[in-house]
């Protein structure tokens, strides 16, 4: 009896021993550019994941996703997952058959149920539905004090009318009107291709917009030259902006919002995405989001195209059809993994299911009220061009153009990108 139980004792220490194998060898890999707060956070959704099926997951980061990816590709050896820059991209490693179809491997049903037809339309390609929106941005955000908007009697403008007197009231106050930051490591320039898409959003309107991202009309049409010189007008002024463009030019985006947070504040508006809060909060822990500092829309500028929405947001591919892939892209898209990440970032969830109370404030829940009832939405453009064009020459370009660079050679800089990549 005794040797029966040792024997039996063995066999079911094997099988345990092997389960714990099989489990070690469930492997999920996911490639990225998140480092930082932001990789902290998500490094929690997949301690969450990690728990609930027993698939460990793989982070690899890197800042030239782009690059490393195609390597990867080309060498038959692509991660699982990826968090790719957006639809542009999505559209590019669709055409090369990188990517697995999400309609053979997502809960369809629960997915249409939880997640608004707008994100489900900008991951859909050729009939294929090739990309997970996990979370989005709204970047159609003029940020502001309203202590110092009250104190010396400034006014939320509505439209750019508006916002041309307010500005020109700042000047005449000795006030400085933005602070903006375009540097950014290798990525720097996006912060302002985001001012432009949001301007070009407001004086040529949506249509004009995606044919633009489309390159149905070439750069050196004057509805994107008026853009680029709305933001140039801004930019470019000294009196509009603190430090000139030189300051612009080398200032971090994350850390310009501070001008609006000393004493006297060195510049009175800052435009970024609903992402800024948690910058704002690490700098200035005693700051309350939604009474020391608040947002309002950027105003319109032609009537006849009203205020449409721009934003942004984490895009997540699958490449291979691992069952531990699979499993993974259905976690992301559940309401249980994006409350982590949004509580963690201030970000905004896409699931509807979402419970608004992970998110830090007041403000941010109303912010993710308004970007999923947002009627026109516009993802951002830079992010929806080939890699070449949106994260290459048009971020370039911008830089170019602050820096004192003509705008007509500028525009036919970026074009000429163009027409090789389209």
């Amino acid at each position: 009896m005794q040797r029966k139980l040792v024997v039996a004792l063995s066999i079911l220490l094997v099988f345990s021993f092997s389960l714990a194998a099989l489990a070690q060898d469930r492997v999920v890999t996911m490639m990225g550019v998140w480092g930082g707060q932001e990789l902290e956070a998500f490094k929690k959704v997949m301690v969450a994941f990690t728990t609930k099926t027993g698939i460990n997951v793989q982070f690899e980061g890197t800042r030239d996703l782009p690059t490393l990816l195609q390597t990867r590709l080309a060498a038959g050896n692509p991660p699982d997952v990826a968090a790719i820059p957006g639809p542009g991209a999505m559209k590019e490693y669709a055409d090369q058959g990188a990517l697995v179809d999400l309609n053979t491997v997502l809960d369809l049903d629960t997915l249409k149920a939880d997640v608004n037809k707008s994100w489900i339309e900008l991951g859909t390609y050729r009939d294929g539905l090739y990309a997970l929106m996990f979370s989005a941005d709204i970047k159609s955000l003029v940020w502001y004090r309203p202590d110092q908007f009250a104190a010396k009697g400034y006014e939320v403008p509505t439209t750019w009318a508006e916002m041309e007197e307010l500005m020109d009231k700042m000047v005449a106050n000795g006030d400085t009107p933005w602070a903006i930051g375009l540097e950014s490591g290798a990525a720097s320039g996006w912060p302002a291709t985001d001012w432009i898409e949001d301007i070009m959003l407001r004086t040529a309107g949506p249509d004009v917009y995606d044919q633009w991202v489309d390159h149905e009309i070439p750069w050196t049409d004057p509805r994107i030259k008026e853009a680029f010189e709305v933001f140039g007008k801004i930019v470019t002024n000294s009196d509009y902006v603190y430090g000139g463009p030189v300051t612009v030019l080398s200032t971090n985006f994350g850390d310009s919002v501070a001008e609006l947070f000393t004493d006297p504040p060195r510049a009175m508006m800052h435009r970024q995405a609903s992402f800024i809060t948690s910058f704002i909060q690490d700098a200035n822990p005693n700051v309350k989001i939604g009474e020391d500092v608040d947002f309002f829309a950027f105003p319109m500028i032609k009537p006849e195209h009203g205020n449409p929405m721009l934003g942004g947001g984490d895009m997540v591919a699958q490449f291979t059809t691992t069952p531990e892939a699979t499993a993974f892209m259905n976690f992301l898209a559940s309401a249980e993994a994006q409350e982590i990440w949004v509580s963690e970032l201030g970000k905004l969830g896409t699931n509807n299911k979402i419970n608004p109370a992970v998110y830090p404030d007041d403000l941010t829940r109303e912010m993710a009220r308004v970007l999923n009832e947002a009627d026109v939405f516009r993802f951002d453009g830079s992010d929806s061009m080939p890699a070449a064009v949106g994260s290459g020459a048009f971020w370039e370009g911008t830089l170019m153009y602050v820096g004192g660079e003509g705008l007509d050679d500028v525009l036919e800089f970026i074009d000429a990108a163009a027409v090789d990549s389209y």
